[in-house]
């Protein structure tokens, strides 16, 4: 099973000029459709940087959904970094060209002015629809510019959206749902854990060890904290997973904790 991955393209988000929001709404529309983001990368406007980070995600089999970049701007370099990623050369995809022209079309309409298809500033717009060679396009529901889609090695695939929000999440929810329906599992994924007290994660692990040889099909969590307000000094001990699967495990966690003298906080469900 292919994993998904998350790239957020963007000096203003390395910066601090913008705070970055795909990364919480990816997860979130991941967690909708039973699925979980595997990794994420972050990388500024420097062309043979996006480059190698593209490179590598087009030749891990995953699939990696990237934000930002995209645009017909000297700060833009996405496309041409997958390109350059790729080994291909960067064409005018035909029904992009079409989308384009059909925007600026309505725009000049909604300004009561004429449209001008051969303009200098109309024909470089036409450079939004520039992708690498047989990309294919992901529909832009929010003003017709398309982002782009190119295949990778091992079955996997990079899918390319603007950096802003309004545009970036449907077409996310869009990929996820036209392409990959067959990762999605509807079973609802939960979470059981209780709040250990001044314990150490040394003392912990080879239970933590236990739990998962006994129950492959869950995730067995560990949180530390040194300073919480209300707890001071803790470890949030837990498991992930299938309702059916975690009861079963975190039953068996606690039942093993009781061999050690330990002092406990509440237990947690999510």
């Amino acid at each position: 099973m292919p994993r998904v991955g998350l790239i957020v393209v963007g000096d203003e988000i390395l910066s601090g000029k913008r705070q970055d929001k795909h990364l919480a709404k990816c997860i979130e529309l991941l967690t909708a459709r039973g699925m979980s983001l595997a990794w994420a990368e972050y990388v500024g406007d420097d062309r043979d940087r996006i480059a190698a980070t593209l490179a590598r995600a087009f030749a891990s089999g995953d699939v990696v959904l990237s934000t930002g970049g995209i645009g017909a701007t000297p700060d833009d370099h996405t496309r041409q970094a997958a390109a350059q990623a790729l080994g291909v050369p960067l064409a005018l995809h035909p029904q992009a060209k079409l989308l384009i022209q059909a925007r600026m079309r309505e725009v000049a309409q909604q300004k009561g002015e004429p449209y001008e298809p051969e303009r200098p500033d109309n024909l470089h717009r036409l450079n939004m629809g520039v992708f690498p060679a047989g990309a294919s396009l992901v529909p832009n529901a929010f003003n017709r510019i398309p982002g782009f889609s190119c295949a990778g090695a091992r079955g996997g695939a990079v899918h390319c959206f603007p950096g802003f929000p309004v545009m970036a999440w449907p077409m996310m929810a869009w990929v996820l749902d036209s392409y990959y329906q067959r990762l999605q599992r509807r079973v609802v994924q939960v979470e059981r854990s209780v709040i250990i007290l001044g314990a150490a994660e040394g003392l912990l692990t080879p239970t933590m060890e236990a739990i998962e040889s006994e129950h492959p099909a869950v995730k067995v969590f560990s949180l530390p904290s040194v300073d919480h307000p209300e707890w001071g000094a803790h470890i949030e001990l837990g498991v992930k997973g299938e309702a059916a699967e975690v009861e079963a495990a975190y039953a068996d966690l606690r039942q093993r904790l009781a061999a050690f003298a330990l002092r406990y906080g509440p237990e947690l469900s999510r």
